[in-house]
């Protein structure tokens, strides 16, 4: 019975994507649609219909993120995701609106330890357009690749700075709904538009989709650094536009 239950409730959750013009990515049993990384070892995992990652994977170097199969252009992807929970104090800085960072009467960089966790959501195949999901006081979805990067105009930098802090507690489900329409980003946080019509200048035309690997142990305490990917994702799905 309860089997029955359950792929009834997949038949009927698969049939609304399809209506509501979306495609599930997730089929929250195992890794179709997606390209887990060669050498894992089982870090990347799926859990009770949820991607489970404890940022711990034994892959090479930069070769720790799970990726779509698919490549994708013009697009909304609705996903959610839950840091688990944090791991240490990070010092983090106050980003301003403008996506610079708030200086001391020396001009140095005011930082305040936090407790963090940090992942993200690969756009197009490169980390340069990655939405952070972290605990910063700025809050989940700006694109930290184009914030901190000083060569591009200072509108593009504010553009990508979230206006609005809408992360749920860490431990807590959150939702984003991302939409990328040529190098213009648009998101939506647990129903607060974060970023509006942003503009990522020289933004691959197409790419594949990626979840972040970020910190995992160090090498010499064995410990879990202060940033690290304790993350989860369900309900993952995408129209392409």
């Amino acid at each position: 019975m309860k089997t029955l239950f359950c792929s009834l409730l997949a038949l009927s959750m698969s049939t609304f994507a399809a209506e509501d013009g979306f495609t599930p990515l997730f089929n929250g049993q195992d890794f179709t649609n997606w390209i887990v990384p060669a050498g894992d070892n089982g870090h990347w995992k799926v859990i009770d219909a949820v991607i489970d990652y404890d940022a711990c994977s034994e892959a090479a170097n930069k070769a720790k993120d799970l990726w779509t199969a698919k490549e994708y252009g013009d697009f909304t992807l609705k996903i959610d995701w839950r840091l688990k929970q944090t791991t240490g104090l990070y010092d983090m800085p106050i980003v301003l609106p403008d996506g610079t960072h708030k200086l001391d009467a020396e001009g140095k960089e005011i930082k305040i330890p936090t407790p963090n966790a940090d992942s993200g959501i690969y756009l197009r195949g490169v980390g340069k357009s990655q939405i952070n999901i972290w605990c910063w006081p700025i809050g989940s979805g700006e694109v930290y690749g184009y914030r901190m990067d000083k060569t591009m105009p200072p509108e593009v930098r504010a553009g990508v700075t979230p206006k609005v802090k809408a992360d749920k507690p860490v431990g807590e489900w959150n939702t984003f709904e991302i939409t990328m329409k040529g190098d213009r980003l648009t998101v939506v946080l647990n129903g607060q538009t974060v970023i509006e019509n942003a503009q990522l200048p020289g933004v691959p035309a197409k790419g594949n989709l990626g979840l972040q690997h970020h910190g995992g142990k160090n090498a010499k305490t064995g410990e879990l650094s202060p940033a690290s990917s304790l993350i989860q994702f369900r309900n993952i799905s995408i129209k392409e536009l």
